[in-house]
């Protein structure tokens, strides 16, 4: 079942000439976990902001769950399916306690308290934070602030979480750490993740990789398949894993090898199998 839909969208930022979107069409389904990969002024993160209608189109329409984001009478459903975490967790973090920044947001939508309660717990449960709840979130590392900030989306219960360049100003540990947690959220919960990111690591456990380049979208499929397209890559300016990277390199010296295995112990049983 498809939860988001982008039909034709153009986007154009006020007072700019060049457009950011450019009439992108693109379809998410339903408990997938869709990686989104782009240099800097790719467009990648205006895409994450069309999902839960920060920005609208200017031409074109979004849909989620069938529902335009230009209704401005349905904006609050949107924002209730569409839960948005973004690069700097401290600018989402708005209280002194964890668990009262994870409860933040389920009072304001008006949920009784002992289902606050509940849903706090899960949240915090689910990220992996539950032992720091009583502590103060400017105490805690990058990587543990962003969990929390992705504890209060969860709570807020949306079936989309959106993290726009979560891992941007986090060490490899806390990248880490973010990484397994919305991993997991998808394959364990079933919530539909989209990832926008700039490293390509972390597009590797995508169900699909999604690479944008100007506003446009000029790779879309499996992330093996993605890669693979190793000078498509270099022309945007993206790596490859370095698996591909060894295949590809192998290639180039006569071997016929596939360039899809993207574990190290996958690309070393394939070579091990093209020697013997």
């Amino acid at each position: 079942m498809t939860v988001i839909q982008f039909e034709q969208v153009h986007f154009t930022y006020p007072g700019e000439e060049h457009e950011s979107l450019c009439g992108v069409d693109l379809q998410i389904e339903a408990g997938t976990f869709v990686a989104v990969l782009g240099h800097n002024g790719s467009g990648k993160s205006t895409l994450a902001k069309h999902m839960n209608a920060i920005l609208t189109p200017t031409e074109g329409r979004v849909l989620v769950r069938g529902v335009d984001t230009a209704d401005e009478e349905r904006l609050l459903d949107v924002r209730r399916s569409v839960g948005m975490v973004f690069q700097n967790p401290d600018n989402q973090i708005v209280a002194n306690v964890v668990e009262d920044d994870v409860a933040f947001a389920p009072e304001n939508l008006g949920v009784a308290p002992e289902e606050i309660r509940r849903r706090v717990d899960e949240a915090l449960e689910t990220v992996g934070m539950s032992e720091f709840k009583q502590h103060a979130p400017h105490l805690l590392s990058g990587g543990q602030k962003q969990r929390v900030a992705i504890a209060g989306v969860l709570a807020m219960q949306p079936e989309i979480i959106v993290l726009d360049e979560p891992t941007a100003m986090l060490d490899p540990q806390g990248r880490r750490e973010v990484i397994s947690t919305v991993t997991r959220l998808c394959r364990e919960k079933g919530m539909t993740v989209v990832l926008i990111t700039h490293h390509m690591d972390e597009c590797i456990g995508a169900d699909r990789l999604v690479v944008m380049s100007n506003g446009r979208i000029v790779a879309d499929g499996a992330p093996a398949e993605v890669f693979s397209r190793v000078e498509l890559m270099e022309q945007e300016g993206l790596t490859v894993p370095e698996t591909t990277r060894l295949l590809y390199d192998l290639n180039a010296e006569g071997l016929a090898l596939p360039l899809t295995a993207l574990e190290i112990d996958a690309c070393a049983e394939l070579i091990a199998e093209k020697i013997r």
